[in-house]
């Protein structure tokens, strides 16, 4: 293949070799999604028509929600379908339009940024809540948190289906991902493929940066709160947060920036899977298990119309 143009279609890594095993993981991605699409909508469902839980945080955490229902419908589906249907083919446009939703969808960190912020001023100027963080201001927050990952998402990949590719047409990965495809890139611009490396990792480790400072700067503010009761509240605003930052910056990093030494199609799936799929079942669960008020509030969206009778 002497260059890009004469790829028609890509080959997604399998998730299994024997039939068995690729019924078995359509039946764990299908599970997996259910239980996202469940999660997340009741989060979704209840910030919308939920009127007490229309406050800063919960309309955060419904981007975030919202986030994680793209990025699980944008790699699982075609991933299920090629464990059902026994194939692993993926065409040009649609690789390329799964690698910029994918990119566009993972305003998830930025997002978790906003987060950070709104807890900081939450524990650290709680007198100045109402005025940081009125409704203007975290729209504001939101659209340019979204904005931000959509010409980060057009500018990646437009710069990364522009390279020629001539190695082969093999992903080593079961969705279109930015180090799989400059595998197969022959242009000799170094640069520019460091740069399409670099560039994504240098804005988390900005946003790394800020969220580590302000967490310093809750820790000490909550370590002069006198009450144990206090701490508890803090705390348990702050837990589920550092957990989804921990789990998505741990395996999401490490996937980029891991050594070609120890690289090896088994570590690189399992390392997609735990950025990209399970987070989005895992943290709803991780925010509700410490939020009364969002356990509460599924119960009583389903229930509500019952009561009113």
């Amino acid at each position: 293949m002497s260059n890009s143009s004469s790829i028609s279609h890509f080959l997604l890594l399998a998730l299994a070799e024997t039939r068995q095993l690729q019924l078995l993981h359509f039946c764990l991605l299908l599970g997996i999604s259910l239980a996202a699409l469940l999660g997340n909508g009741l989060i979704i469902s209840a910030g919308a028509c939920g009127h007490h839980l229309h406050t800063p945080m919960f309309f955060f955490l419904l981007n975030l929600a919202l986030s994680h229902l793209g990025s699980i419908c944008t790699t699982v589906p075609k991933a299920m379908h090629n464990s059902l249907w026994d194939t692993s083919t993926i065409s040009y446009s649609a690789c390329a339009a799964q690698l910029f939703l994918f990119l566009f969808i993972s305003a998830e960190f930025s997002v978790l940024t906003i987060m950070c912020y709104d807890r900081y001023v939450s524990i650290c100027k709680p007198l100045h809540y109402g005025t940081l963080l009125g409704s203007r201001a975290c729209a504001h927050m939101a659209a340019a948190a979204w904005a931000t990952a959509f010409l980060n998402a057009l500018l990646l990949t437009a710069n990364t289906f522009s390279l020629p590719l001539c190695q082969d047409n093999a992903l080593g990965q079961f969705f279109c991902e930015i180090p799989h495809i400059l595998q197969l890139s022959c242009s000799k611009s170094y640069l520019r493929e460091f740069g399409l490396i670099v560039f994504p990792i240098s804005f988390l480790f900005g946003c790394f940066v800020f969220i580590v400072f302000s967490y310093v700067q809750i820790f000490r503010a909550v370590l002069r709160i006198p009450s144990e009761q206090g701490w508890h509240k803090a705390f348990s605003a702050c837990l589920p947060h550092l957990a989804v930052v921990s789990l998505f910056l741990s395996t999401g990093t490490f996937a980029y920036l891991k050594p070609l030494s120890i690289s090896s199609p088994s570590l690189d799936l399992a390392l997609s899977v735990l950025y990209s799929v399970v987070p989005p079942a895992l943290n709803p669960l991780l925010y509700s298990l410490r939020n009364s008020e969002l356990k509460a509030a599924p119960w009583r969206l389903m229930t509500g119309p019952f009561q009113k009778q």
